[in-house]
This record gives structure tokens, C-alpha cells and sequence, in this order.
């Protein structure tokens, strides 16, 4: 069988409409961006809570990709607390 190829994203690809795939990639990509920050800087989860001033709990779910737990405002704190800048860049979508 020959899959065809996408020619979306897969949040566009497992049925969300426009604004909300777009909404999840940018929280993916945020949250991915995190995660290799604290894997990078070899940190515990709870090593990685206090510096975020959260709850290892927290961490734990940004850890697992539980992406429905994390809004594009709070994972904005949360890579501030972590150093980290977010670089914001529109374009025309394709």
C-alpha cells in the first residue's frame, strides 16, 4: 500500500481545524524546547522544578508531552524561568 504524503502538519493530519493545529505545533515546538533544555543541562525533574518554580509534578507532565496541560502563556513563563527567549516570526501560511 503507498501512503500518500502529507501535505500538512499532523495535528492537521489527525482531523483539528486550522487555528487549533496551529495552536498545538507552536506549544509542541515550546514544549520540545524545554524538554532538550532540561535534558541538555542534566537536570532531575526536580532540579528542573525549582528552576521553573513549579511542582515536580509539573515537570513530569511536560516531560510525558502532555501537551493539553500547557498553554502557549505558561510555557512562555516557564522557558523564561528556564533562560530561554521565544522569537516570535508570522508568515503567509503555505
Amino acid at each position: 500500500m503507498i501512503r500518500q504524503k502529507s501535505r500538512h502538519d499532523v495535528f492537521t493530519d489527525l482531523g483539528f481545524g486550522p487555528a487549533e493545529a496551529e495552536n498545538l505545533r507552536i506549544r509542541s515546538a515550546m514544549m520540545r524546547a524545554l524538554v532538550a533544555s532540561i535534558r541538555k543541562e542534566k537536570l532531575t525533574q526536580a532540579q528542573a522544578a525549582k528552576l521553573l518554580r513549579v511542582t515536580q509534578p509539573r515537570v513530569s507532565d511536560l516531560m510525558r508531552g502532555k501537551i493539553h496541560l500547557f498553554s502557549i502563556d505558561n510555557l512562555v513563563v516557564l522557558l523564561a524561568a528556564a533562560g530561554l527567549r521565544v522569537d516570535l516570526k508570522v508568515k503567509r501560511a503555505a
